[in-house]
């Protein structure tokens, strides 16, 4: 463990484990620089097809320490502006425009920005006792690390502003009703299911996928015309790969093809 996380190699991807139990997992400024750092050397290992994130513990995320950035005697005079542009926006991009997939075992309590730290992965599974929370507006702050961009295009305009402004706590199978997240899974299987959908994903065109989500980000600025040229260029991109070259042989061929995972 290294400040407040974990990291360990499996055959073909990487666990990140939040290892703050004693706090649920609360997040402090070394903690979210590790983080981000632990991020991008799985991106530049060409060992590591896929990350699977999940916390240390009975909880996932509860949060930022609060503890760790105020004087608590007078909190206002923290400038969170600051340290939500130091600490968060940049995790949370690194997270959206990763070449990888990112899987996230929510295994408890994901609450304020531990909540959207989970729903910035690509995959979500969440354990049946897990559930979610915008505590922000409890404490009068508002959505951060990305929870004001990331819930209304999950959940919808109308469920969004109600998770945001009531703070309610949301179960792990009403998350996955409402498109929060991808599949409820029973507390004891979690980490196996997990581990299994990174495993299968460092058999597959790991740069095609980095192709996937960047289309996938995309889409949410670009009109029509613009994504449609953005689909001819990748798809370019994809059709020069080793990898489209073994999956068309594959294909003709009638066997599973064996993906390298590079161009």
């Amino acid at each position: 463990m290294s400040d407040g996380i974990g990291i360990e190699d499996r055959a073909g991807y990487r666990v990140i484990t939040l290892d703050r139990p004693e706090k649920l997992n609360a997040t402090t400024a070394p903690m979210l620089r590790a983080l981000r750092a632990a991020f991008e050397a799985a991106a530049c290992d060409r060992a590591c097809r896929a990350v699977l994130l999940t916390g240390a513990g009975r909880g996932f995320c509860a949060g930022q320490d609060l503890g760790a950035v105020s004087d608590m005697s007078d909190p206002a005079q923290a400038d969170l502006g600051a340290l939500v542009e130091e600490l968060y926006n940049p995790l949370i991009r690194a997270l959206r425009r990763h070449p990888l997939p990112i899987v996230c075992a929510v295994n408890g309590i994901a609450a304020g920005a531990g909540a959207n730290l989970a729903l910035a992965c690509d995959i979500v599974l969440a354990a049946r006792s897990a559930s979610f929370v915008q505590a922000f507006a409890k404490i009068a702050l508002i959505p951060d690390a990305g929870g004001t961009w990331i819930l209304p295009r999950l959940v919808g305009d109308a469920r969004a502003r109600a998770l945001a402004l009531l703070a309610e706590k949301i179960p792990a199978e009403q998350a996955a009703a409402w498109g929060m997240i991808w599949r409820v899974v029973e507390d004891a299987a979690l980490i196996g299911e997990a581990e299994a959908l990174c495993a299968y994903f460092a058999t597959q065109p790991t740069t095609t996928l980095g192709l996937i989500k960047q289309a996938l980000l995309a889409s949410s600025a670009n009109d029509l015309d613009a994504q449609l040229a953005l689909e001819r260029d990748l798809q370019r991109a994809a059709g020069q790969s080793g990898d489209y070259a073994e999956g068309a042989r594959a294909f003709l061929e009638k066997r599973p093809p064996r993906f390298s995972g590079r161009t």
